[in-house]
Formats: structure tokens, C-alpha cells, sequence
């Protein structure tokens, strides 16, 4: 290798190392300021004294010669003659300027004004005089092919990699060694180098990993159709087989002249030969499928897996961006990381990366409260923001919480009317989850005034239809005055995927086995109406039933008694979606999808190849679920103009639940009894404006609570509408005597029967 070449390869490597240096040496620095000081410093020195060393001999003077100051910074720090946050803010913006000089090859020479002026600052600080540029002793440029020690990165086919650095001795630091030792160890050096690459790992484009990803599933798909083809081979030989048998019984109840005797007895040897042949030939030909079945997942599983790079790559930028937005609004936090070694797709990296930054700025921005604030609430002065991941099944979930002030289900009603984005009866009806999650809204800020952080109604919104565009989900949970944990849940691969294959007609339709909680027969008992829409008890909770055919607007539905059907989840919602039936869960390659047929249609992730030849159509889970979302919704004509404060009387959980969510969809407010003298109770100390109650309660059941209300001053004149099961004339009678001023049946309850009910009563 010439000089040229290899100095150019030098300072490429040299540019690569160091960049992640830089990365390990700054969350070093933000350590000083934690209890783990003195293990962070050795660490930061280290990584500042190889870079200085490197860059002296590549001729980076201007490198060396920062790198040189902040370890005078850091050794001041340590003794104790200089402020830790006046040396971890000099040390950072040294970092900065390194960065930008890796970038300037003429700058990292001869330096720049911004690189001479830190230097100087960092002497100030250090209290030493600022170093030489070119350091002790700079090797010449001619200097450069007899380096003693080359760094070594093993590049990984993950992007970026992470790199593994063969320290150079500490003699090549102080001064260069003689001639020929130097020619001699760097061809020793360089030899080894390349053996280590090639024995570790190379780098690879990520397209070429695209390629495989797909390579591999089809292979998997054709080697499944081998699988086929050997049983139609075997189900073709058992034909013959069973041919020559009755060719053998049909022979010997023939009367046969003995001249053709000897023939027949040949013919049946050959005809057991070719039998034994054939079964050996279909044990042989399956054992070899089956093994390259296995042999091919088991390739698709390593390209998978080559495709995934440790989420670490992006977090570790995230503890000095954290910190600067928290310094820049007074606030302080502390960044605490779980579990940063899993790993995610190549190609999922940047909208990741994109998701958790808007998290995280949100999290300091909005989440946490200034030290005095935490502090006359009795919490630590310093908030905490903490980043937690882990693997679930196929899926990865990563939660990002902190314990500030919460969100305001209240405040963010208020908000979202004063935007425009909701009607006042609108945002009374929501529940407090579904106020929370206005966050999500496009357009929905709480902020009144636009500062750099926040305040122009971009970011959550921009989190949910990044990670939803990836199939995955997001959820939020909030506890006023004690913080909020928003939950990503992401595949960990879109290469492959595990889906559940189901039938509507004759296509083939794939969901992601991730987002499918069960499967189920849909029994007529089991149905319901909830809100005025079909609903099914699973697991004893009301979900909605809807037809996936008609969903999509193609053939298939509910065309049985028991129909089958696919029960999904995303986020914290549930859907049973009825199908016509089921295929198979399998794993397969997922492919964008071509044309203009299917390109940007709504409902479809992608398409996979099946082993008889058909396409399977693989659907995305969220758009299906914003979809059963508006069709299952109460759309509710001339609601209420008044806010009633209603109590609910039924000893049921899951009535309770379904007739206060459709009480308050109507937008009232529900306050709820477990049975009749609890609601008696109730009745007497607060003041409502209507009252609900189930017939068949303990203690005191539905006609004596009416009963006693009617009779009890004060409560005689609140209207009291009976909601039972029992819809016999009978029942109907002995309410009306009872005093209820409504006798609803609730098999036949609908939101709008309720609410033409409640307008009439009140």
C-alpha cells in the first residue's frame, strides 16, 4: 500500500473511531457529576489520551492539541481546582469542537479560531498554560506508513458500528521508535489488522441485508412448496401402489396358463421392488425437505438478526441532549437507561430515534417541574426521566416515564375546546383516558406561547403515526402530581414477520401474530348491544364485533351461526373481527407493496408469497382499529344541552361499566352503587339529577330503592329510570307501582333510547 492510500485509510478509520470516542467520552463527562466520579474520569482519561496520541501521529495537531487541554481540565477537576460543572460545560463544548474538526481535515491540522479559543479556555480553567499545537513532538506527514499501531475497527454489519479499538503502546505515544523497528511492527500490525477483520466481521451495505431479508423469505415460501410437492409425490406413489395391488388381485383370480405364470411371478417381484423403492425414495426426499426447511429458517433468522443494531447506538446521545434542555430551562433530571443492548431493525433505527427525542423533549419540557416546584411537593429537586426496554415475544416495548406533575384530564379538555378541536358537550363526554389521549391530537398544544422546545402543536402526534406506520402501537398512562409513562410497542423486525393467515372467501388475508389475542367462535349467547353497537363478551368484557369483509368492502362475513373470529388488540383497545375462517400462523417475508393497485391502499402493510401460489394481503392493525373505533362509536343527534350528574345502581361490574360509558357518552357525569342501600346512601348525601338502578341487587333491589326514593323528602322529585333484564308486562307493572318514572329493557337498551329517555325526564 502506498503512503497516499494509506493515510487516507488511517484518517478514515481514525475519523470512524473517534466519533464513537467521543460518544463514550461525553457520557463520562455528564457521570462526573453523578456518585461514580472517579471511575467516569479514568474512563474519560483514557479515551482523551489515546485520541491525543492517534491524532499527533496523523498529523491531527489541532485534535491533539484540544484533547491535550481537556485532560489538563480533567486532572484540575479531580484534584479539585476546578468547578465539576464549570469543567463538565468545558468539556462538552470541547467535544463539540472535536466533532466538528473530524469533519475539517485542514482545521484538525492547523486548527480553527473556534478550537484555538477553547483551548484556552480549557487552560484557563486547568490553570495551565495552553499546549503547543503541534504538541511534544509531531511526527512529519512522510511519518505516517511506519504508524506502530494502526486502529482497528471491527465493523460490524450493523449501522453504524460499534468499534473495538486495539490501543497503540504507550512508547508510540511519547515519541516514535527507530526506523526499522516501526517498518517492521507495522507490517506485524497491519497483518494482524486485516487477519482480525476477516476473521471478526465485515461491513455491510444495508441494502445487500434488504436483499437477503427478502431473499430468505422467499426461499422459505419455495422450500414450503417443496414440502408440498413431496406429499403430492407421496399421495401419486400410494396411487400406483394401490394400482399394482389390485393388478395382483384381479391376477390371481384370473385363471393364468402356466406359459404366462413365470411372467405374472416377475412382474409381482418388480411391483413390491418399485413399492419399497418409492417408500424409500419419500422417506429419503421428506427427511431432506424438512432438514432444508430448517436449515432455511434457521438462515432467515440470522438475517434477522444481522439486520438488528443495539438500540445503545442512538441512546447514547440522548444523556447530553437531555441535560442541555434541562440546563436551558433550570431544570435539573436525571436520564436513567434500561436494557439499551436489545435490538431493533436497521431500518426502524431513525424513526425511533425521531419518536424518543419528541418523547424525551416533552418529558423535561412538560413533565417535570423546577427544582423549587418539586421541592415544596416533597420531591427530590432533580426529576426523573428514565427510558425502559424491553422484548415481548416479537415485539419490543419501550416505555419512557418520569415522575412530574402528571397530565390534567381537565386542563386538557379546556384545551382542546379552546382550539377549536372539540365542542364543550364533546369534551364533557370524555372519559379520562380519552382526555389524556388528545395528546395525540394533530394541532394540540398546551402551551400558549411558542418557545424552541415546544408550543407549535408538533410531537405527540408526529410519535403515534411514526411508530403506527411501523405496525406498532403507542399507550399512555397519567397520574396527576406523580408522572406519565408512555409505552412504544414496535416489531422488532419488518424483514419477517409471525402472522395469523385468515380466510374471507377465497383470499387469504394476514395479520401480525403480535396484535392477535385470541381466536374464538362467536356463540348467539355471547353477543350483545353496547352503545348501539353488536358487541361480544370476551373474557368477560364487552368487545366489539365487526365483520372484517365488510370492513375492508370485499366478500366474507358472518355467514354462519358460530362464525369464527379474530380478536385484536392495539394499544388498549380491543376489537373481535369476524372472519370466515383460518389458515395458518406462520412466519413470512413481508414485502411493500408494488403497483398501483395496492400502493397507499387503506388497511394494507404489505403482501406475502404462500407455497400454493397465492398472495396473502397483509393488513395493518391500526388503521383497522381507527376504523372499528368510528363505526362502533355512538353518533348521538340533539344530545343534551344540560350536564346531568347521574347515579348508576347495578350490582354488575361489567353493566355497571357498559351503562356508565354510555351514560357518559351522552355527556353526563356518572357516579356509581354496588347495590340499593349503597345508592340509598348516596342519594341522601349528594344531590343528582337522575338516577339509574338495576331490578335484582342484594340488600335492597331496584322496586324498594324506588320505592323508599319516592318516599323520602328532597328525593321524591329526582326521576328514576329502571334498567332490567326482566322485560315481562309483569316486571313493567310492578315498576310503574314501584314509582320509576322508566322501565328500560336492556337487551334493548340503545343510546338512542336512553337519550330520548333522559331528554324527556329531565
Amino acid at each position: 500500500m502506498d503512503t497516499e492510500s494509506l493515510k487516507r485509510s488511517l484518517l478514515s478509520k481514525f475519523q470512524e473511531v473517534s466519533a464513537d470516542r467521543l460518544q463514550k467520552i461525553q457520557l463520562g463527562i455528564l457521570d462526573l457529576e453523578k456518585p461514580t466520579a472517579d471511575q467516569a474520569a479514568d474512563e474519560v482519561a483514557r479515551e482523551l489520551h489515546t485520541m491525543k496520541g492517534e491524532a499527533r501521529m496523523l498529523g491531527l495537531a489541532a485534535i491533539g492539541q484540544l484533547a491535550h487541554a481537556a485532560e489538563d481540565v480533567l486532572r484540575a477537576e479531580r484534584d479539585g481546582r476546578a468547578a465539576t460543572e464549570v469543567a463538565t460545560d468545558l468539556l462538552l463544548r470541547a467535544c463539540d469542537i472535536i466533532s466538528d474538526l473530524l469533519e475539517d481535515n485542514e482545521g484538525a491540522q492547523s486548527g480553527t479560531s473556534s478550537s484555538q479559543e477553547m483551548v484556552e479556555a480549557l487552560a484557563a480553567a486547568s490553570g495551565h498554560a495552553p499546549p503547543p499545537i503541534g504538541g511534544v513532538k509531531a511526527p512529519s506527514r512522510t511519518a505516517i506508513p511506519t504508524v506502530p499501531a494502526v486502529p482497528v475497527v471491527e465493523a460490524t454489519i450493523e449501522e453504524p458500528a460499534e468499534p473495538v479499538y486495539v490501543p497503540p503502546p504507550a512508547a508510540a505515544v511519547s515519541a516514535p521508535p527507530p526506523a526499522r523497528a516501526a517498518k517492521a511492527e507495522h507490517a506485524h500490525e497491519e497483518g494482524h489488522s486485516h487477519k482480525a477483520l476477516a476473521d471478526r466481521s465485515i461491513r455491510v451495505n444495508v441494502e445487500v441485508l434488504d436483499s437477503l431479508g427478502l431473499l430468505a423469505g422467499d426461499l422459505l415460501v419455495e422450500s414450503a412448496r417443496g414440502r408440498l410437492r413431496a406429499a403430492e409425490a407421496e399421495a401419486l406413489l400410494q396411487r400406483f401402489s394401490r394400482l399394482g395391488d389390485r393388478f395382483l388381485r384381479l391376477a390371481d383370480l384370473l385363471d393364468v396358463p402356466n406359459v404366462l405364470r413365470n411372467d405374472l411371478e416377475r412382474i409381482e417381484g418388480d411391483l413390491h421392488m418399485l413399492r419399497d423403492d418409492a417408500f424409500r425414495f419419500v422417506r429419503r426426499n421428506g427427511d431432506g425437505i424438512e432438514t432444508l426447511h430448517g436449515n432455511l429458517s434457521m438462515m432467515a433468522d440470522h438475517v434477522a438478526e444481522a439486520r438488528l443494531v443495539p438500540l445503545s447506538t442512538v441512546f447514547d446521545a440522548f444523556p447530553r441532549a437531555v441535560r442541555d434542555i434541562a440546563r436551558a430551562q433550570g431544570k435539573e433530571v436525571d436520564l436513567v437507561i434500561e436494557n439499551a443492548d436489545l435490538g431493533v431493525d436497521r431500518s426502524m433505527l431513525a424513526d425511533v430515534r425521531d419518536a424518543l427525542v419528541h418523547l424525551l423533549r416533552n418529558g423535561v419540557d412538560h413533565g417535570l417541574e423546577t427544582p423549587d416546584d418539586r421541592r415544596m411537593l416533597g420531591k427530590p429537586s432533580a426529576g426523573r426521566l428514565r427510558i425502559r426496554v424491553r422484548a415481548d415475544g416479537d415485539m419490543l416495548s419501550i416505555e419512557v416515564d418520569d415522575d412530574g406533575r402528571g397530565m390534567d384530564p381537565q386542563k386538557l379538555r379546556e384545551v382542546a375546546v379552546r382550539k377549536g378541536l372539540l365542542t364543550e358537550s364533546q369534551a364533557a363526554a370524555l372519559s379520562e383516558r380519552e382526555a389524556i389521549e388528545l395528546v395525540f391530537r394533530a394541532g394540540f398544544s398546551t402551551r400558549q406561547e411558542i418557545t424552541d422546545i415546544s408550543g407549535r402543536g408538533v410531537g405527540m402526534d408526529v410519535v403515534k403515526k411514526k411508530v403506527e406506520s411501523l405496525g406498532g402501537s403507542v399507550g399512555i398512562v397519567s397520574r396527576l402530581g406523580r408522572g406519565s409513562a408512555i409505552t412504544l410497542r414496535l416489531p422488532q423486525s419488518l424483514a419477517l414477520m409471525k402472522v395469523l393467515l385468515v380466510r374471507l372467501g377465497d383470499d387469504v388475508y394476514g395479520m401480525p401474530a403480535a396484535d392477535v389475542v385470541a381466536v374464538m367462535r362467536v356463540k348467539p349467547e355471547d353477543r350483545m348491544e353496547v352503545f348501539g353497537t353488536l358487541a361480544v363478551k370476551h373474557r368477560g368484557k364487552p368487545t366489539a364485533l365487526v365483520g372484517l369483509g365488510p370492513l375492508l368492502g370485499v366478500n366474507g362475513g358472518n355467514r354462519f351461526d358460530k362464525p369464527p373470529a379474530v380478536v385484536v388488540r392495539h394499544g388498549d383497545d380491543l376489537a373481535a373481527l369476524v372472519v370466515d375462517g383460518f389458515v395458518d400462523e406462520r412466519e413470512v417475508a413481508v414485502k411493500p407493496c408494488g403497483g398501483e393497485f395496492l400502493k397507499g391502499a387503506a388497511f394494507i402493510a404489505g403482501t406475502a408469497a404462500l407455497e400454493d401460489g397465492r398472495i396473502a394481503v397483509l393488513l395493518h392493525v391500526p388503521d383497522i382499529m381507527t376504523e372499528v373505533r368510528r363505526v362502533a362509536r355512538p353518533v348521538t343527534q340533539g344530545q343534551s344541552a344540560k350536564r346531568l350528574r347521574v347515579l348508576l345502581v347495578d350490582d354488575s361490574p361489567i353493566a355497571r361499566a357498559t351503562e356508565s360509558a354510555l351514560v357518559k357518552a351522552l355527556g353526563h357525569t356518572v357516579d356509581e352503587a354496588q347495590d340499593g342501600e349503597e345508592g340509598y346512601l348516596k342519594a341522601q348525601s349528594q344531590a343528582y339529577d337522575l338516577i339509574l338502578s338495576d331490578v335484582q341487587m342484594p340488600r335492597l333491589d331496584g322496586f324498594s330503592l324506588t320505592r323508599r326514593l319516592k318516599s323520602t323528602a328532597g328525593l321524591a322529585r329526582v326521576p328514576v329510570i329502571i334498567l332490567s333484564s326482566l322485560a315481562s308486562p309483569e316486571d313493567r307493572r310492578r315498576g310503574a307501582e314501584a314509582g320509576a318514572d322508566a322501565y328500560l329493557v336492556k337487551g334493548e337498551l340503545g343510546v338512542e333510547s336512553l337519550a330520548q329517555t333522559i331528554d324527556r325526564l329531565t
